[in-house]
């Protein structure tokens, strides 16, 4: 008698276990997203429940949605929110995702620094990754005491930051942002790069700083190691008419020095601009780089060919490569070529 009362129950137990166990899987351990694609949400400092559940809820399933509020009001999520950036992947639970936000699990974003002409514009590249604000960004770079508590000057600071891809949190604060640049820049300098820089009689930041010359005059990377030969020629080269070493009389310096980036042709006057990035008038190295250089530009000054080119000048086709001379004479030619050529297509 008693075993059939035992067994007369265990059937609605069991059942009511199976929808029990049923109704938890639903909620919580089945894909949360609707989406077929990886998905990301923002949790910032302004957020309070209510704003997490509102950009939650347009990736959310309705019953995914209705697992996460219940484990959210039944737990100290709601007072802890974490901000940061978080994946939504098709296959990841609610509970999964739950955990993931509560415990502040973040995705890192993959952000690269890009080999840009000024700060401002760095600036406004990093901000659209970070949670950093652009202006935030810009006038650090532009304070001095800050650059200087990283080794760096106002002037100096564009070759702190390498043009790579990294993995970096959303959230990051500028101090930790700023720092971690500066520990990727040593990472960068190894060994045998401090080497290279030593056999020239550079500093990384002198490298770097002919290097952002290198690039501004090609994008063609064959010639990049001909033009950083050609500069490097010219620093080296010691005569009583240059007791400095020649000008570099580089014509990306003095379009930085006017601030004016798009102009296609260099008139006499404009060589004539003061200002200490104008290599026409001031021997040796501008004051720091006139761009953030690429790895490429930088490698080919550590590795640049030797030659006897001092003088190189724009080809007339405008292939973006260039025609080099080991004399004046010969530059002459060559820049005849192109002046003729400019004012076929009626550049000024």
């Amino acid at each position: 008698m008693e075993k059939r009362l035992k067994y007369k129950y265990l059937l609605p137990i069991g059942i009511c276990l199976t929808i029990v166990i049923g109704l938890t899987c639903f909620y919580f351990f089945s894909a949360f997203s609707k989406a077929g694609e990886t998905c990301y949400i923002y949790i910032d400092n302004d957020d309070n429940i209510d704003s997490v559940f509102a950009k939650l809820r347009p990736y959310g399933k309705s019953h995914s949605m209705s697992g996460f509020t219940t484990l959210a009001r039944h737990s100290s999520y709601t007072d802890h929110i974490k901000i940061g950036r978080y994946a939504i992947e098709p296959g990841t639970s609610t509970l999964t995702l739950f955990r993931n936000l509560k415990n502040g699990n973040q995705t890192p974003v993959r952000m690269t620094i890009p080999s840009v002409r000024t700060m401002d514009k760095l600036a406004v590249a990093v901000s659209k990754k970070l949670m950093l604000d652009s202006a935030t960004i810009y006038n650090a770079l532009r304070d001095s005491a800050t650059c200087a508590s990283l080794g760096y000057d106002t002037a100096t600071i564009a070759a702190m930051f390498i043009p790579e891809t990294y993995d970096i949190y959303w959230n990051i604060t500028l101090k930790s942002f700023l720092e971690r640049m500066k520990k990727e820049n040593k990472r960068f300098w190894n060994d045998w790069r401090l080497a290279k820089a030593r056999e020239l009689k550079l500093t990384p930041i002198q490298v770097a700083t002919l290097a952002s010359i290198v690039d501004e005059e090609t994008a063609n990377e064959v010639e990049k190691p001909t033009i950083a030969g050609l500069y490097l020629n010219r620093l080296n080269m010691r005569s009583e008419a240059y007791p400095y070493g020649m000008p570099l009389q580089a014509d990306p310096t003095v379009k930085f020095a006017l601030g004016q980036f798009a102009i296609k042709r260099i008139y006499e006057r404009m060589l004539k601009t003061e200002s200490p990035y104008n290599t026409y008038i001031h021997p040796g190295l501008p004051p720091g780089p006139i761009r953030i250089p690429s790895i490429s530009g930088i490698d080919a000054v550590l590795n640049h060919d030797h030659h006897n080119y001092i003088y190189m000048c724009a080809k007339e086709d405008f292939s973006g490569t260039h025609n080099f001379a080991a004399t004046f004479s010969e530059h002459q030619v060559n820049a005849r070529k192109y002046a003729e050529a400019l004012n076929k297509r009626g550049i000024k």
